[in-house]
């Protein structure tokens, strides 16, 4: 495991944050943004990385970003490692197919997340409830589920620990009710046409979340998208409801951690080669899968 890129030391360029996965450097009046193999699980980024896992999520990103340009405008300058300026050329070993470089974005304090299926931290309200982030869904659904419409379901963005899911009445008075509307709407029709594609390829996208910065006055989208970091990607030809789905992400890893006796707590344990060598190529089914 000789070639995990756990962490990025980029010479004097500016760090401005270290993420779970990501790191992030200032280039002028750009960003520079590094996926790292870095894995969390539970909150907790775990002692050990997955070997190509950054990039995997970088190439997928520039894949669904390149599907929705017509709907939106996104952050990234170029992804190239050849063609960054001179101060990154001597990184270009480490920066290939794993960074973007893109634009500063005033980042959205909320996370945008679109839902077609009942799963997750959806599923569990409505167990409770029969709500899904206060939207009232139809009795009698089963987890798994497929919704009648795609749901539009707003969360708060936490620098540690859990996000939180709110209303998108509440959406409302944090980004002003013109920008929360052009949020919905433009996170509902990336949805719509990522699931449309992806079902072609016989993947179902349950849910996704997205983030969006304002550039120039206008929204633009940035960080990841359509990731198996940060949607679930079930096999259609496996499809089963009622029941918890095979996903195509670090699955494989939660529940191995499950089996431990650990407190979910920093540092987190090792990880064994199998379970490692399982949850990449998770990843590089799905990356083939869905950019072919």
């Amino acid at each position: 495991m000789t070639d995990v890129i756990r962490e990025t030391k980029l010479g004097d360029l500016r760090l401005l944050r270290r993420g779970k996965v990501r790191d992030v450097y200032e280039v002028g009046e750009q960003l520079l943004i590094v996926a790292t193999d870095r894995v969390s699980a539970f909150d907790v980024v775990l002692p050990d990385g997955i070997e190509g896992k950054g990039k995997v999520l970088t190439q997928i990103s520039l894949y669904w970003f390149g599907q929705m340009k017509d709907i939106i405008r996104n952050h990234v300058v170029a992804a190239d490692a050849g063609t960054y300026p001179a101060a990154l050329r001597q990184y270009s070993g480490i920066l290939a197919d794993r960074s973007m470089l893109v634009k500063k974005a005033e980042p959205m304090p909320v996370e945008c997340i679109v839902r077609g299926y009942l799963s997750g931290s959806g599923w569990k309200e409505y167990r409770e409830r029969g709500t899904v982030c206060g939207i009232r869904l139809p009795e009698g659904l089963v987890e798994s589920d497929r919704l009648e419409a795609p749901i539009f379901t707003p969360s708060t963005k936490a620098d540690e620990g859990h996000d939180v899911n709110i209303s998108f009445d509440r959406m409302r008075e944090i980004t002003g009710s013109d920008t929360a509307e052009r949020l919905r709407d433009v996170s509902l029709r990336i949805y719509g046409r990522a699931r449309e594609l992806a079902e072609k390829k016989g993947i179902i996208i349950a849910d996704t979340k997205m983030e969006f910065g304002m550039l120039d006055g206008d929204l633009i989208l940035i960080d990841e998208l359509l990731t198996p970091d940060s949607s679930r990607f079930w096999s259609m030809e496996n499809y089963s409801p009622g029941k918890g789905q095979d996903s195509y992400d670090k699955q494989i890893i939660r529940d191995y951690l499950l089996t431990l006796d650990w407190d979910m707590t920093y540092p987190g344990p090792h990880l064994p080669e199998d379970i490692i060598a399982k949850t990449i190529e998770r990843y590089r089914e799905i990356y083939r899968i869905i950019t072919g």
